[in-house]
């Protein structure tokens, strides 16, 4: 027989038991359950997935695709049927300008050396924007004015006439107006800092605008926000326009032994037309791409 001491050992085990019974059969029953759950899970998983990848494209990703289709085919004919300009194969084959154009990116350097000079000019397509803008701008200004006239007592016949003759004027005059360039132009020495120039291409003729001066050549084209800052504290020199007339006249002629010349007028604009037109094609072909994707 057991001893009392023996029982009361075993009785708190033998106690105890049940709920031991009762704690494995909930770990039996929870494991037996987790594969079912892990299968639910798995199939749940997959349905949706695959679900997902069923799932057509918007209702106007399409139609988009089509029609981004269609201006890249008339993008490129028109593009085909163009030859270089004269401008740019001349600057091109004839200048001693070397070319840095980036696709994608929007600023154009010209960078040359002048006896111990590094000078760089850059100008930016984005300017096509702005002029497009202001020229939209200015035409919206005049709409108003013709409407503000013809309701003013302008009317009739020969107020209709009027207005055809001055809309007739205005496309002439687009076809000879050209757009202005802005250029920014950098001449360089070791160790005695840089000249800025801030000018304007424009029918052929560089237009300076300012002569700035900086010690640190750094400051005359760096994007650095330190750098943009300090620019901007220094004393930006007397405007071009009130210099002067023989110190305009220096200045100029200082800037075109360097290679700021009538060609580099021309060459500007045409390059920046061309560029726009290469830009745009690469947009339409990564949007295509994308929203095919």
């Amino acid at each position: 027989m057991m001893s009392l001491r023996a029982i009361a050992r075993s009785a708190p085990r033998v106690l105890a038991r049940p709920s031991t019974l009762r704690a494995a059969s909930a770990a039996v029953l929870r494991t037996a359950a987790r594969p079912s759950f892990v299968a639910t899970q798995k199939v749940s998983a997959a349905f949706s997935t695959s679900a997902f990848r069923r799932a057509p494209a918007g209702e106007v990703d399409e139609e988009l695709a089509s029609k981004l289709t269609s201006e890249l085919e008339f993008e490129t004919s028109v593009k085909e049927g163009e030859t270089l300009p004269a401008s740019i194969k001349d600057f091109l084959e004839n200048g001693q300008f070397e070319l840095t154009d980036v696709p994608g990116q929007q600023d154009v350097f010209l960078t040359r050396t002048f006896g111990n000079e590094k000078i760089t000019v850059s100008f930016s397509i984005a300017d096509l924007s702005s002029f497009q803008e202001q020229n939209f701008e200015d035409d919206a200004l005049a709409d108003e004015q013709d409407f503000e006239d013809i309701s003013s007592g302008r009317d009739g016949k020969s107020g209709a006439n009027d207005l055809a003759e001055e809309a007739d004027e205005d496309l002439e005059g687009q076809d000879t107006d050209a757009m202005p360039c802005r250029l920014n132009i950098v001449v360089e020495k070791p160790n005695k800092g840089a000249l800025n120039v801030e000018a304007i291409a424009q029918d052929g003729t560089i237009v300076v605008e300012n002569v700035y001066y900086y010690k640190d050549a750094k400051l005359a084209h760096s994007a650095n926000p330190d750098a943009v800052h300090a620019a901007q504290d220094a004393y930006p020199g007397p405007a071009f326009g009130s210099l002067d007339e023989d110190l305009q006249i220096l200045l100029e002629r200082y800037l075109e032994e360097r290679g700021i010349t009538p060609a580099l007028a021309l060459f500007v604009p045409d390059y920046m037309d061309m560029k726009e037109q290469k830009e745009y094609l690469a947009w339409l072909e990564n949007v295509k791409g994308f929203v095919e994707a």
